[in-house]
C-alpha cells in the first residue's frame, strides 16, 4: 500500500510541475526583435493604483520620460480607470499576451513585465524607438 501511495504522490507531483510550466510559459513577455518596434508607436507603461509592484517602478518610468521627453510615453492607471482598462486589453491583445499583469511597458509588439524587467530593459528600447522615430 506504501508503494502504491508514493507512486501516485509522484505522478500527482509531475502533473503539478507540468502544469505550472505551462502555465507559466504562457505569461513570460514577447521576445525582444528588432521588427517589433515602429516609429509610429505609442509607448505605454501600464500601472495599477494598488500595485506594489507598480509603485517601485513608477519613479524610474517617470525618469525615463523626463530623460527622454521625445518618446510617446503614456502612463495609464488600469484597474480604477475603464478607458485605460479598454486599451491596455487592446493592446495586449494586439502584443499576442495572453495573461497580462502589471507593472507592464508596451511599445508594439514588445512587451516588457515587472519590476526587474522594466529597469533592466526599458531604456534600451526606447533608444531603440528614438533611432527608428529620426
Amino acid at each position: 500500500m506504501d508503494k502504491i501511495i508514493k507512486i501516485v504522490i509522484a505522478v500527482l507531483a509531475v502533473v503539478i510541475i507540468a502544469s505550472a510550466a505551462l502555465l507559466f510559459s504562457g505569461m513570460m513577455s514577447v521576445p525582444d526583435s528588432d521588427s517589433g518596434i515602429r516609429a509610429t508607436d505609442t509607448i505605454y507603461f501600464f500601472y495599477g493604483e494598488e500595485c506594489a509592484h507598480c509603485h517601485n517602478v513608477m519613479p524610474f518610468v517617470q525618469d525615463m520620460s523626463r530623460k527622454y521627453p521625445d518618446a510617446n510615453i503614456r502612463i495609464l492607471e488600469v484597474w480604477h480607470n475603464q478607458t485605460n482598462h479598454a486599451l491596455y486589453q487592446k493592446a495586449n491583445i494586439a502584443a499576442g499576451v495572453k495573461y497580462a499583469s502589471v507593472p507592464q511597458v508596451i511599445i508594439g509588439k514588445i512587451v516588457l513585465t515587472g519590476e526587474l524587467e522594466i529597469p533592466e530593459r526599458f531604456e534600451g528600447l526606447i533608444q531603440e524607438y528614438l533611432k527608428k522615430k529620426t
